[in-house]
């Protein structure tokens, strides 16, 4: 099993619009108009402007601070037996993805994190689920990725894995 972090198994505190205002003031403080794009074309616009170390650094900032005071979410309650290897991929910086998985005490029961600065591309690109899969030493057919939106639904699909949403296998 390879879940995705926030709103499969924890949620982390962060406060969206703050982030992508403080990032559109980085790309200010360049030079650069971030007119009304979102948070994640930012993102993805980072590199060709110059600012992607920036970006990455601003929005990690405010994720490993979100971490910190996450909430455990109920599937969290539910990983599979030691017996079976458990990953994590997601859309997240790897180190917050860290600290959420030590705050809720969950580091032990899971073998491999992939974040978006793990590996070159990000979900729903499948390069960072195939890496934890590959670290996890399985076969994509062999993992069910667990995961709360359709970008994971799209990297499940791209990487050749079957595919839950955690909303099917929990109350919330």
């Amino acid at each position: 099993m390879v879940y995705d972090l926030d709103g499969t198994l924890v949620h982390l505190n962060v406060a969206w619009d703050a982030v992508r205002a403080d990032v559109a003031d980085t790309y200010r403080e360049c030079g650069i108009d971030p007119g009304d794009r979102d948070l994640w074309t930012l993102f993805g616009e980072a590199r060709a402007n110059g600012l992607a170390s920036d970006v990455e650094e601003t929005m990690a900032s405010h994720e490993r601070e979100g971490a910190r005071t996450s909430r455990r979410l109920p599937l969290a309650d539910a990983l599979p037996p030691e017996s079976r290897p458990v990953g994590v991929c997601t859309l997240n910086c790897e180190t917050a993805a860290h600290v959420a998985l030590d705050v809720h005490d969950l580091a032990d029961d899971v073998e491999a994190v992939v974040g978006r600065d793990t590996v070159d591309e990000h979900k729903p690109h499948p390069e960072p689920l195939l890496a934890a899969i590959d670290r996890l030493g399985l076969a994509p057919e062999a993992v069910v990725f667990v995961g709360d939106s359709e970008r994971d639904e799209e990297t499940a699909t791209a990487a050749g894995t079957a595919f839950e949403y955690v909303s099917d296998l929990t109350d919330e």
